[in-house]
């Protein structure tokens, strides 16, 4: 019963074992999951920041890129990439938490499986061999008492038979062999019992002092490692956030020394030099004494906006004294309401246009009353482009004359270097192609020679435009920082800049002109404005029709256009009429689409078409 009972006992105590080691194994795997679910937050959270790093970066060729010259903005850039860099190292946290702990504690785990599984069912091998030896001690036992109990018994037969005096002698012989055997039998049970139970003593002996024990050393050993490993993986998880703290200091340092680096005076000073228009301050304006009598007139010349009678009108195309000062609108009918109607000047006494030194010169006009422009506009329906390239938005002119001179300078630089790139990248493709050559010279076999020579015929034409190019942006940039005189009315036309000035409608049709910053490119003119209110009257140009060509003509003579509704010829010019000499000696002709205006009739020769409607 006490062996029993201790058999008992222990086989509870190898329970509890195997559910302790059990709990250890579930204690881990659960840590294990925490540190997985840390590392995808991690993931996650790094992912997050890169995403908010890109959504506020700036996009390529868009306005924002000029936002960041600013170093408040170029500090956020900074602030940007070292997030990006912050959101790096939280992607690092979980590479090393993933390999150290996660990857190292589940292989572990599983180690740890076998080497329990296996200590248990040494355990169980050993407790069932002592329980098999003690049975074989119980049967030898009960075999050996059985044995006594039938020799003792046989014994007792004998010794009745024996004192019988019926019973025959050979009975007696009988049963006292018969008690021989039997306390033959139980001196073997005896001796098989002693056997047996020194056995049993041995194997019990080891089992509980040499087995038994050595296996709970291994559970315990297995167990403590388990414990051991699980502290190593906690030091190691805050390891692994100390080792990216410093970089993560760094990065922090780095966003503090680029939010030190913001200049707001030169933030302002960035502010004033991309915005300074060039534009000098506009004059006093003069006293207008109404309080003497007067007759007042609508006539062209309460349009005009200069400052005295004596002034002369200014050359287009001149320099600060010529713009307008950004508040101040001119009337859309200025161009409109300004063609020459005073007798032209004279044709020059040679036809060379060196017998003219300065050229014929359009004459101060008369203005006309206000009533009789009107009518005329609305009867001859002058073509008018200005305004449907206004409401859509057209590009501004090659030179940016639409913007202030500050602003013109910095986007013809802009455009000369521009230029200069590009014309390096086109010789830098014609030496590569003239090496290319030399090779294929020297070596036949690699190529044929002639085959790039059109390329290097392209690459010599692409860059002698470029040149030209270069010169001719050169030339408003010399002319715009003052280098340089001003060009003549000929020079400009040649060079595109006359497109902006050639026509009576382009000059005088826009209310304010524009460019896309807000800026005010109008040349001031020596005729005051003349306060128009807005209507849908402007509308009403759109649907009109260009004047339809009734011939064409020559240009006997070179003539300066320097007038509003004029237009420059070179002599041997051939145009288009479009308006025939109404008695008052001048022409309408144009030259293409955009460019069309007046001209001395005496300065061209007209050759009318017949079938024209109204030649």
């Amino acid at each position: 019963m006490r062996l029993n009972y201790f058999f008992d006992s222990l086989q509870d105590q190898f329970d509890n074992l195997e559910k302790h080691t059990q709990w250890g194994i579930d204690v881990l795997e659960k840590y294990i999951k925490f540190v997985k679910e840390r590392t995808e937050i991690e993931l996650s959270y790094a992912k997050q920041l890169r995403n908010l790093s890109k959504k506020y970066q700036p996009k390529k060729n868009s306005k924002e890129e000029e936002e960041y010259r600013y170093t408040s903005t170029r500090a956020f850039l900074a602030t940007l990439n070292e997030m990006n860099d912050y959101a790096g190292q939280h992607e690092v946290i979980s590479e090393n938490m993933t390999s150290l702990i996660t990857g190292e504690l589940t292989r572990y785990v599983q180690e740890l499986k076998q080497e329990r599984k296996s200590h248990f069912h040494d355990g169980r091998k050993a407790q069932q061999h002592i329980e098999t030896c003690w049975k074989q001690l119980e049967a030898s036992k009960r075999r050996f008492e059985r044995d006594c109990k039938e020799a003792d018994r046989a014994q007792q037969y004998f010794e009745k038979m024996d004192a019988d005096i019926n019973v025959t002698k050979a009975d007696v012989e009988k049963a006292r062999q018969q008690a021989q055997l039997r306390h033959q039998m139980a001196e073997d049970s005896k001796a098989e019992y002693s056997s047996t139970l020194q056995k049993f003593n041995s194997e019990q002996h080891d089992h509980y002092y040499t087995h038994i024990p050595n296996i709970f050393q291994k559970i315990q050993e297995m167990e403590e490692r388990r414990i051991v490993r699980i502290g190593e993986s906690m030091k190691t998880f805050a390891e692994v956030d100390r080792q990216v703290i410093p970089i993560i200091g760094k990065c922090l340092d780095e966003i503090t020394k680029a939010a030190e680096s913001i200049d707001h005076k030169n933030d302002s000073q960035l502010v004033i030099e991309a915005f300074k228009s060039g534009f000098e301050p506009p004059g006093d304006i003069d006293f207008e004494d109404f309080t003497q009598p007067m007759k007042r007139t609508v006539s062209e010349s309460s349009l005009s906006n200069s400052r005295g009678d004596g002034k002369s009108e200014p050359k287009f195309g001149g320099k600060s004294k010529g713009k307008l000062w950004p508040f101040i609108k001119k009337n859309k009918l200025m161009s409109l309401l300004t063609s020459p109607h005073q007798p032209p000047p004279p044709p020059p006494a040679s036809a060379s246009p060196s017998a003219v030194p300065n050229g014929p010169q359009s004459p101060k006009q008369q203005k006309e009353p206000l009533s009789h422009r009107f009518n005329e506009f609305m009867t001859s329906k002058p073509k008018i482009h200005c305004f449907r390239s206004l409401k859509r938005g057209g590009a501004g002119p090659e030179d940016f004359s639409n913007l202030p001179p500050e602003q013109r300078r910095k986007k013809l630089q802009q455009k000369v270097d521009e230029l200069n790139k590009d014309i390096q990248k086109e010789m830098d493709q014609r030496d590569a192609l003239t090496k290319m050559k030399d090779v294929y010279i020297k070596n036949p076999q690699m190529g044929d020679a002639a085959s790039v020579d059109h390329r290097l015929a392209e690459l010599g034409q692409n860059i002698e435009k470029l040149r030209l190019e270069v010169q001719k942006f050169e030339g408003w940039l010399a002319e715009v920082e003052g280098r340089l005189p001003m060009r003549t009315e000929q020079a400009r036309r040649q060079s595109g800049l006359y497109e902006a000035q050639n026509t009576s409608a382009v000059n005088s049709c826009a209310q304010d002109r524009e460019s896309p910053d807000g800026s005010y490119t109008e040349e001031q003119s020596q005729e005051t404005e003349m306060k128009v209110p807005a209507t849908d009257f402007d509308d009403e140009f759109d649907d009109e029709e260009p004047l339809p060509t009734i011939g064409t003509c020559k240009a006997l003579y070179t003539f300066e256009g320097q007038n509003e509704g004029t237009i420059s010829v070179a002599e041997g010019e051939m145009l288009y009429v479009i308006e025939e000499d109404k008695g008052d000696g001048w022409t309408r002709i144009r030259r293409n689409e955009d460019e069309e205006g007046y001209v001395p009739t005496s300065y061209v020769e007209v050759y009318l078409d017949k079938n024209a409607k109204g030649a």
